[in-house]
């Protein structure tokens, strides 16, 4: 079916009290695995290209999203594609001619009031070309090698007064909040701030967005839903379930060199990953 908007999917999870699945992908098999874990359980999806990944493919953001497109319009669920954590404006303009209809500005490692401006300055961009953009505050951390923050320490979290300021002055479409997630995370023993979480969406009147989720267990993602988050971040949950998969493979089959045959196993562990995360955020998908 023709490629969504995030925006879209965003917003009509928001208005139902849930939160639409997006998911980082690096490699086309990422890509294929999302897809098939999504029409497994008929839900939509977003696909997300990190900054990060497009600097894994030597700085070319054309091949894996022009692959990513391709695999959206045939599947045969709503899928969006979103441009991930970018700090380059030079990245940031290549967006729509690539096929993103949505993009997350990340200037949060700068003072308040420099995020501010350099997101503002990006939403001005972005919305003239017809682009939905979240941004981020707070401290979530974790991300591209930086070291992650306490994610309990004082200061860390995001605070609801500066953050409807921040949303009202920005302009921005979205919110990414910093509710006691880390980015990166290989354990799941992350727990929400699930007051604040509260908080944060009484005071807002745009949608929340979860990072690092891959560190919640089940039924912390589903409070997370429950709490007000529109959409949920996940990437390190796909890694670990390909590389672990690739390990055991080749650990059984030490003389295997068709790649075909790790990344088979690979691409499927990662499906069922997929299909994992979204049925904890809406239980009656995965009973479908």
């Amino acid at each position: 079916m023709p490629l969504t908007t995030t925006g879209e999917l965003v917003t009509r999870a928001a208005a139902h009290r849930s939160a639409v699945a997006s998911f980082n992908i690096i490699t086309l098999e990422h890509v294929e695995a999302v897809i098939a874990g999504a029409e497994s359980v008929n839900a939509p999806v977003v696909l997300q290209v990190s900054e990060n990944a497009v600097k894994f493919r030597h700085g070319r953001l054309l091949p894996l999203a022009r692959a990513a497109v391709a695999a959206a319009e045939r599947a045969t669920v709503p899928v969006a594609l979103h441009l991930d954590h970018v700090q380059s404006d030079t990245l940031l303009r290549q967006a729509p001619d690539a096929g993103f209809g949505s993009v997350m500005y990340d200037a949060s490692r700068l003072p308040y009031a420099d995020n501010l401006a350099a997101t503002r300055a990006a939403v001005d961009w972005a919305h003239a070309r017809g682009l939905w953009i979240e941004a981020e505050l707070g401290e979530i951390g974790g991300k591209g090698g930086q070291a992650a923050p306490d994610a309990h320490a004082p200061g860390a979290r995001t605070d609801p007064d500066r953050a409807r300021a921040f949303v009202a002055d920005s302009g921005v479409d979205a919110l990414a909040v910093a509710v006691g997630t880390t980015h990166a995370m290989t354990t799941r023993t992350a727990a929400l701030d699930h007051a604040l979480l509260g908080r944060l969406a009484a005071a807002l009147d745009v949608p929340l967005v979860l990072h690092g989720s891959s560190g919640l267990p089940d039924d912390e993602l589903a409070a997370a839903v429950t709490g007000g988050i529109a959409k949920v971040n996940v990437g390190t949950a796909l890694n670990i379930a390909m590389t672990g998969a690739i390990r055991e493979f080749l650990t059984a089959h030490p003389a295997a060199v068709d790649s075909r045959g790790y990344l088979t196993v690979g691409r499927e562990a990662m499906t069922r990953a997929v299909t994992a995360v979204i049925g904890a955020l809406d239980p009656a998908s995965a009973r479908s």
